[in-house]
Order: structure tokens, then C-alpha cells, then sequence
């Protein structure tokens, strides 16, 4: 049913327990996963691209450990690192052929969220495949 799954982390605990359903679904479905972690620097983070890229090796790195302890077989997977406006990114993923997309539903900036409106409810607002958001 799900042939490609696309799982965005930031390193948040809500990622990671997008994480853990994601390779739930993916060990019931054999189905490959996409981890995605997005640099978004705004001009006025203030925030260098060494230290948000060093963030989303630790977020894919937590992920991989979460791997490690809950898969039962090996799954296909892929970790990525992009640049540029998270929902955007993401959505471009999902055009590829995506069947399902889980997200966490508030990540690791939730007073961007507050000022600029979720990732997610971009995502689930924009997205052409399903959608699954964890809390």
C-alpha cells in the first residue's frame, strides 16, 4: 500500500515519534523511507548554515539509532539533508512519487509556528498523497 514513505525530522521527541510509526508502517508494508532533514536559516535567525547542518546530522543520527532498535528486518531507507524552507522542500519530496508522508506536528520551533504557521499544516494543507502527523 505504501511503497515510499517520507519521514521529515528536525530532532525533535515529536520526529522521533513520527519516526516510530513511520518504521511500524514501513515493516508492515516493506516499504522504502525517505528521512528528510531540512536547514532553514532565516536572515534573521542569526543562526550559521555549520550549525544548523551539524543539528541535521544529529536529528538523522537519532533517527538511525530509533532503526536500530525497532527494526525486525532490515528496511530500505535513504537520509537526506536539504536546504531551504522546510514545507517547500518537503513537498518537492513528495512529488517524486511519495505515498505517504509522517510528520510530527510541532517540531522543534514552536514560536515560528506560532508566528509563521506550522510545517505541517503546510504539508497536510499542500500535499497531494496522504498525510500522517504525530503529536
Amino acid at each position: 500500500m505504501f511503497e515510499k514513505i517520507l519521514l521529515p525530522v528536525d530532532g525533535s521527541s515529536v520526529s522521533l515519534n513520527a519516526a516510530k510509526y513511520a518504521i511500524m508502517l514501513a515493516q508492515a508494508h516493506g516499504s522504502f523511507i525517505y528521512v528528510l532533514n531540512v536547514l532553514e536559516s532565516r536572515p534573521t535567525s542569526g543562526v550559521t548554515m555549520n550549525i544548523l547542518k551539524k543539528e541535521g546530522e544529529e536529528a538523522l543520527e537519532k533517527v538511525a539509532q530509533l532503526f536500530k532498535k525497532m527494526e525486525t528486518k532490515p528496511l530500505k531507507k535513504e537520509y537526506m539533508i536539504k536546504e531551504g524552507l522546510a514545507s517547500e522542500e518537503i513537498l518537492n519530496m513528495a512529488r517524486t512519487g511519495v505515498d505517504l508522508i509522517v510528520i510530527g506536528g510541532s517540531g522543534k520551533h514552536r514560536l515560528e509556528r506560532f508566528l509563521l504557521g506550522s510545517v505541517a499544516e503546510k504539508v497536510v494543507r499542500d500535499a497531494k498523497c496522504p498525510v500522517l502527523t504525530v503529536h
